[in-house]
């Protein structure tokens, strides 16, 4: 029978002083049977190193540790009960470090001298595959790093600019007259703007709606068990994405014999595959097919769920600051009378919206779609003067360093004029920061800012639901997918 391990009534007091809801306890249910794995007494040299706790409280901090993406508030519990930045617990019996601050920001996300490296679960290796820039290390992941730039630079954007106007302006030209979960359709905006992007693949059509089914499934695949076991989340994306890598043979074989070229990420990147070396023979740098599918697959699972969740709650938080949303339709109102005329959006006018990307900001902050920066220490190093062994698991809660009063007063209020003035380096991390920035920041902005100007300069919208609470993934979203009615203005 599952045990209930309940905080001292200090530490319960200083939880809910942190903002916890009282129907968030579930979240310190422990399960009996993962409980004797979890209450490991640590060795006492490591007692010295890292601020620890009893094995009882060690379980209770473990379950904590587990239910965390449930609450709103991240390390902002642990520090509650562990009262400090650098929290350690055991997780099945790993070792796994949980930290806050912009010193641990620095260390963990300015990749020097490879003190750590990303710690993706064995589901998403197995997904991704062995040669993924988010499996990789050192030199093969800096290689990668630098072809993946390329075709996802200002520049290279420019191309799809249009398309993601255009396509933008017909999503919402069926928002009115209907509910509309915005959650979805903010996830089938992105997916046929990444997949255009990615390998043209037409916005409509057979063969979009297989790959979207293929890609809903290896989503899934991520917050499940590894088990092989037909039937099960696991199983399911793998065979999916199986199917998906067979219909990238395809596409790369089309293109190869010239049947199919285009002016997108994929041909970009076969371009780079079958480059000759300056002897005349293989170029050593060029791309394998393992390594094109791997990384294809990829941006895609990158470049779209946090960007739908982005723009969801970017819509939400409007929704809820009508403060925010006037200031917004300014800015925008005068864009549009500027161009005297005409629906569309030129490049110049995404270049003109300096408030628009301040409510972005503040949207990734509030938000935090990415609550956790996992990773790995190939090799001893420091935190705020704790040691940091070799092949612990280590965390960053951007949660609670973005609900940090001291950088940002009254945080859970929706401030977009906190960006005014530059924030000092590694304390918002919206889109990563130094080396592990995202390499699809751009296209990101890009999206939501082309979105967001159609939107409020042609409708107005109410919510259908005001429940607030989260959908516990590894991308937070609303759970109710916030549904609203659309009119226009």
């Amino acid at each position: 029978m599952a045990a209930i391990v309940e905080a001292p009534n200090g530490d319960e007091k200083n939880a809910r002083e942190h903002g916890l809801a009282s129907d968030r306890r579930d979240a310190l249910v422990s399960v009996g049977l993962l409980q004797p794995f979890w209450c490991l007494r640590l060795r006492q040299e490591e007692a010295a190193q890292v601020c620890m706790s009893s094995s009882v409280r060690l379980c209770y901090q473990s379950t904590v540790s587990i239910s965390a993406l449930h609450l709103d508030h991240g390390f902002s519990l642990f520090v509650a009960v562990s009262h400090g930045r650098v929290f350690k617990t055991s997780i099945l019996g790993r070792p796994t470090v949980f930290v806050t601050g912009r010193e641990a920001s620095r260390v963990l996300l300015s990749g020097k001298d490879g003190s750590v490296r990303l710690n993706l679960s064995y589901a998403g290796k197995q997904v991704l595959g062995p040669t993924s820039l988010l499996t990789t290390a050192g030199e093969e992941h800096k290689q990668l790093r630098r072809l993946i730039a390329e075709p996802l630079s200002v520049d290279s954007l420019k191309r799809h600019f249009q398309f993601i106007d255009d396509w933008a302006i017909k999503t919402l030209e069926g928002w009115p007259g209907r509910p509309v979960l915005v959650l979805e359709e903010a996830s089938t905006f992105t997916l046929k703007v990444i997949t255009s992007i990615m390998m043209s693949l037409e916005p409509a059509g057979g063969e979009q709606d297989e790959f979207r089914a293929n890609f809903k499934l290896i989503s899934s695949t991520f917050a499940s068990l590894p088990l092989k076991i037909p039937g099960t989340t696991f199983h399911r994306g793998i065979q999916a994405r199986n199917r998906m890598y067979a219909m990238l043979d395809s596409m790369i074989s089309r293109r190869r014999n010239g049947e199919h070229e285009r002016h997108d990420f994929l041909q970009t990147l076969l371009r780079k595959h079958s480059k000759e070396g300056e002897d005349g023979g293989d170029d050593a740098n060029k791309l394998t097919d393992t390594q094109l599918k791997d990384n294809v697959l990829t941006l895609l699972i990158a470049g779209h769920d946090t960007t739908t969740a982005a723009l969801t709650w970017l819509i939400k938080f409007l929704g809820d600051n009508p403060h925010a949303l006037q200031i917004l339709r300014e800015e925008h109102g005068r864009i549009r009378d500027a161009r005297n005329g005409g629906t569309h959006l030129t490049w110049s006018e995404v270049n003109s919206m300096p408030y628009t990307n301040k409510v972005i900001s503040e949207t990734l902050r509030k938000a935090t779609i990415l609550p956790w920066f996992s990773r790995k220490a190939p090799q001893d190093f420091t935190v705020d003067g704790h040691t940091i062994k070799r092949d612990w698991s280590v965390n960053l809660d951007v949660v609670s360093m973005h609900h940090d009063e001291d950088v940002f007063p009254d945080p859970e209020k929706f401030d977009p004029s906190r960006f005014d003035k530059p924030l000092k380096p590694y304390s918002f991390l919206g889109f990563g920061s130094g080396p592990q920035m995202c390499p699809g920041m751009h296209l990101a902005k890009l999206e939501i800012c082309v979105f967001i100007h159609h939107l409020i300069c042609r409708y107005k919208w109410k919510p259908l639901d005001e429940d607030s609470s989260l959908h516990a993934t590894l991308v937070r979203m609303p759970k109710n997918k916030y549904p609203i009615a659309v009119e226009p203005l």
